[in-house]
């Protein structure tokens, strides 16, 4: 061991001597330097700690009653951790003081650091442990209370540690992916956070982000961290150059130190003013900062601020740096005759998980070892941060802290892990056992950075090789700790798709399964809403993920064909009250409803509105004539009161027909024929054959918008099918969905194409087009007659035009069309439906699969095999596609079909019991598709009469 500086252990014979050159010692196995005292343990004494304190020949001896691991010296207090993990403290301020030990709970102590008045301690569980002064937050308890024991810091809960180092009054951490997390004082920027306010809690140093730290070292009021590519950056004050940065200024942000550029650096320690630096490839220390007591090792007692070398003795080029380790104004080097790595020390840190401690546990758990199994899976399975710690990529560093959130964690690691763990119940059980009792409860609701995440990234895959009577309990234990955390969003967007949709699928069997119970065992659990919602939430996240990452996964994925079984049993459930709180509850997630479902519970919330609504002095009709049907709609609508919860009944004058559903759709269908005698006034087509789009008037009238949004609501409201012609971005536009560039497409694809161009032009080309920000004469931004379009905005102005195309020049109309559309709509379910789903119900389907009508068909009078269903048949299939939606419309009135298509059109043919049935036509009773047949004697009057009904069908009657 070699020494310089002030003289801290009196081997030289001299109380306050300087050693201005390096000075041969007697070798110490551990040793550590304070402010005003030096302790260290002798070679083969392990029990025995010696503590010196500054100015002193004194040197006095401490025997413990445990080996001693390692130690750590503050100004002017010890701390001392034993090989069991157990920690004393003696403060030296005290006379006749002797070691202390502090209780942790049985928690083992694997690391120590001491600033001037406090301590921090890392357990091997990942916990970090700090108590001592607190003026400055060096605490981390997000607190200026100081604390005469260790408390608990939960800030880092999670995070997997290699290294901790404490400051003059500030703390750093190191995790085993390379973030640094400071806290304390901050006042000259040795935190590296940009600023100089103190913080109470830890922060993550941003700016280390990517750079692979792998060592962290603390002087007084200034930091340094060594990455593994050998580069060192310091920060924070630079009174004596300590930073090494040519200069004296203080560094807020961390600073790559470039005199030391070109050789990697293998060592860094911090003394209080100094820093000391090692090139194994030059078997070189530098140093650099305070020099008054010679601790630069030059021979000299000045300052510098560019590292230069230490003047070593020629004999230690033989030999190999095992440590360097710098104090308040002296230096050590302990140099081994025994060649090997001169890297940084190597920390003892958190134990983890990895393929040879499973392999251990599966080969031993049928043997006596079991409980020593049980205690070991207990200690690992038990921390998030030994979890976390355990999947680091092996294709990476050990450190390697890079962009993306999730990089350094192998999932395929992961997975191949819990598999193995599978292929014993009794291991498996054990590890599930102590995840639930231990692991789940610990979890902080707030984690510091994003690998005290992790867990929730690995937990996922243990559910998965859970027998299935296991996964339900982990699940909704870990839905209910994962909620708190809203930045997972950003970790499950980086999965890999493999791994999202195995999440997926684990929480849609979870919520199959509790709603399977509900529904089969029609059990009463009090806490059914809670473990509901949450597991509803965790996969409504889960869902808006997927959209945001441009769908990873099919939409199908979260659908759950459990609510189509309740929805079709709803009415032979004992406990129908309690099904109908639970579907209104899922019904805030229409992700987990394929269409079908989404229609069923709209039905079922319309019979809820119109239940609650009844009211005897109230009523929702309306009497108009043909000839005149949309000028005495609006008539009617604007001069009589009415509830739109009821549902409508439509009379036409001098007709018999008794409105059930079929009059309604007649009278809509005849609306949208009409709608388009006015559409000049109110709509346009931008190309021909083009969906409609409001008309851009500086002035419109918002009443007559209002009210045709009222008939639109009423028209899906009382299930009638209307095709006013709308564009899918109407829809859009409705449930709140943001217009792009693809729905300009349907409504204008020649300025959809241009516009398109724009983006897809060479760059060097998009100067030349001389666009400017403006859109059929209008500004699209202030001033945007005066703004060109460049390669550099053009995604601006591309987004600029939609925007004013959808929202800006119609901002009156559709507001007013809207808010008519939510007041003659009051089933908020349609809120449900996506856009294209919503289009389709109020539009209608043209997939016309004609055999299936036929198919479902059911017969009263008659049967499949009689002679006059079979002619009626034959002469259905020579009708044209025009005929045959006139008869559609004939039965149903409309020729558009509704979801489901045909296949849920149930057309019923009644025998027509008439005298001369060859006089009479067939009749349809449009509100039950019923067709009345009369037996006719041949084929051709079946083919005249039918021909003739479906030829002039708009009437109600049998005139």
């Amino acid at each position: 061991m070699y020494s310089w500086g002030e003289n801290a252990l009196g081997d030289s014979g001299q109380t306050d001597g300087l050693d201005l050159d390096c000075q041969l010692l007697s070798e110490r196995d551990i040793l550590s330097v304070g402010r005003e005292i030096t302790a260290f343990v002798q070679r083969n004494e392990e029990r025995t700690f010696y503590l010196r304190k500054r100015n002193t020949r004194e040197t006095k001896s401490f025997l413990l009653k445990e080996k001693i691991h390692t130690l750590h010296c503050g100004a002017s207090h010890v701390v001392v951790v034993t090989v069991k993990g157990n920690i004393y403290q003696l403060d030296c301020r005290q006379p006749n003081s002797n070691p202390r030990r502090e209780h942790l709970s049985n928690q083992k102590v694997v690391q120590v650091a001491c600033g001037d008045n406090h301590s921090v301690l890392l357990t091997q569980d990942g916990q970090i442990f700090t108590w001592g002064c607190n003026s400055s937050g060096q605490l981390g308890l997000g607190n200026r209370k100081p604390s005469t024991r260790p408390q608990s810091q939960l800030a880092l809960a999670g995070i997997p540690l290699a290294q901790i180092a404490a400051g003059g009054d500030h703390s750093v951490a190191l995790s085993v992916s390379g973030a640094v997390f400071s806290w304390g004082s901050n006042r000259r920027g040795q935190l590296g956070l940009g600023d100089m306010t103190d913080r109470n809690s830890p922060v993550p140093v941003r700016s280390l982000h990517g750079k692979k730290t792998i060592y962290i070292s603390c002087g007084a009021e200034h930091t340094a961290t060594l990455t593994q590519g050998g580069v060192v950056f310091t920060f924070g004050s630079g009174d004596f150059g300590q930073l090494g940065h040519n200069s004296d200024r203080d560094e807020l942000r961390p600073r790559l130190v470039a005199e030391l550029w070109g050789a990697p650096v293998t060592q860094i320690a911090c003394g209080r003013y100094h820093t000391l630096t090692y090139v194994a490839s030059l078997k070189t220390i530098y140093a650099f900062g305070h020099g008054q007591q010679g601790q630069l090792g030059n021979g000299l007692t000045t300052d510098q601020n560019i590292p230069l070398p230490v003047h070593l003795p020629t004999e230690h080029r033989e030999c190999g740096l095992r440590r360097i380790l710098a104090g308040e104004n002296q230096c050590f080097a302990l140099w081994s005759a025994v060649q090997g790595p001169e890297n940084c020390s190597t920390l003892e840190g958190i134990p983890t998980i990895d393929d040879k401690t499973v392999n251990k546990w599966l080969s031993r758990c049928n043997s006596e070892s079991r409980e020593t199994v049980k205690k070991e899976i207990t200690q690992l399975f038990s921390s998030a941060s030994c979890i976390n710690g355990s999947f680091l990529r092996q294709s990476h560093d050990r450190f390697c802290r890079t962009r993306s959130k999730t990089s350094s964690l192998d999932l395929s690691l992961v997975r191949q892990t819990f598999e193995k763990l599978a292929r014993n119940e009794e291991v498996l059980n054990e590890v599930l056992s102590v995840v639930l009792k231990h692991l789940l409860p610990s979890l902080s609701p707030v984690a510091a950075d994003v690998e005290g995440l992790w867990v929730y990234l690995i937990l996922p895959e243990l559910i998965r090789v859970l027998p299935t009577q296991n996964t339900r309990d982990l699940s909704l234990a870990f839905a209910k700790a994962v909620l708190p955390h809203v930045d997972m969003q950003a970790l499950w967007s980086e999965l890999p798709v493999i791994f999202f949709k195995s999440l997926v699928k684990i929480f849609r069997s979870v919520l199959s399964a509790f709603l399977r119970e509900m529904r089969t065992e029609c059990t009463d659990d009090s806490d059914w809403k809670l473990k509901l919602e949450n597991t509803a939430i965790l996969l409504h996240r889960l869902y808006e993920v997927n959209l945001r990452s441009g769908t990873k996964i099919e939409d199908s994925n979260f659908y759950n064909s459990e609510i189509k079984l309740c929805l079709r049993d709803l009415r032979l459930l004992r406990k129908k009250k309690l099904f109908m709180k639970i579907l209104n509850l899922l019904s805030q997630y229409p992700e987990f409803f394929d269409m079908e479902s989404k229609y069923t519970i709209f039905k079922i919330n319309f019979i809820i509105v119109r239940e609650a609504s009844v009211n005897p002095f109230e009523q929702n009709s309306l009497h108009v004539n043909r000839k005149s049907l949309l000028a005495d709609t609006l008539h009617l609508l604007r001069n009589v009161s009415r509830n739109f919860c009821l549902p409508l009944q439509v009379k036409f004058y001098e007709e018999y027909g008794i409105d059930h559903g079929g009059v309604s759709q007649e009278f809509f269908s005849i609306l949208a024929r009409e709608f388009h005698s006015m559409r000049p006034n109110l709509f346009e087509s931008f190309e021909h054959s083009s969906p409609v789009w409001f008309i851009s008037k500086v002035q419109c009238d918002p009443d007559l918008f209002w009210w045709l949004g009222v008939l639109c609501g009423m028209a899906l409201y009382n299930f009638c099918i209307v095709n006013f012609h709308f564009p899918l971005v109407l829809f859009k536009k409705l449930l709140g969905h943001k217009p792009t560039l693809k729905d300009l497409e349907e409504l204008s694809p020649v300025e959809a194409r241009s516009l398109n161009n724009v983006l897809k032009e060479e760059e060097d080309l998009v100067d030349q087009l001389d666009l400017d920000f403006t859109a059929k004469g209008h500004e699209l931004v202030p001033n945007g007659r005066e703004k060109l379009v460049t390669k550099f905005n053009r995604c601006e102005y591309i987004d600029a035009y939609v925007n004013y195309v959808f929202n800006v020049s119609v901002e009156q109309q559709f507001s007013a069309f809207s808010k008519g559309f939510s007041c003659g709509c009051p089933n908020e379910k349609w809120k449900m439906f996506v856009p294209e789903e919503l289009l389709a119900v109020f539009t209608g389907n043209v997939n016309y699969e004609w055999e299936k009508l036929r198919k479902n068909a059911t017969y009263e009078g008659y049967n499949a095999d009689h002679e006059n269903i079979q002619r009626f048949w034959s002469v259905f299939a020579e009708l044209s596609e025009q005929q045959k939606k006139n008869f559609l419309s004939f039965m149903t009135g409309s020729d558009r079909l509704p979801v489901g298509g045909l296949s849920t059109v149930c057309l019923k043919i009644i025998k027509a019991n008439k005298e001369g049935p060859d006089d009479y036509y067939p009749v349809a009773n449009t509100c039950y598709c019923v067709l009345h047949l009369p037996n006719y004697s041949n084929m051709e009057t079946l083919r005249e009469k039918l021909l003739h009904a479906i030829q002039f069908y708009e009437e109600f009657g049998e005139q």
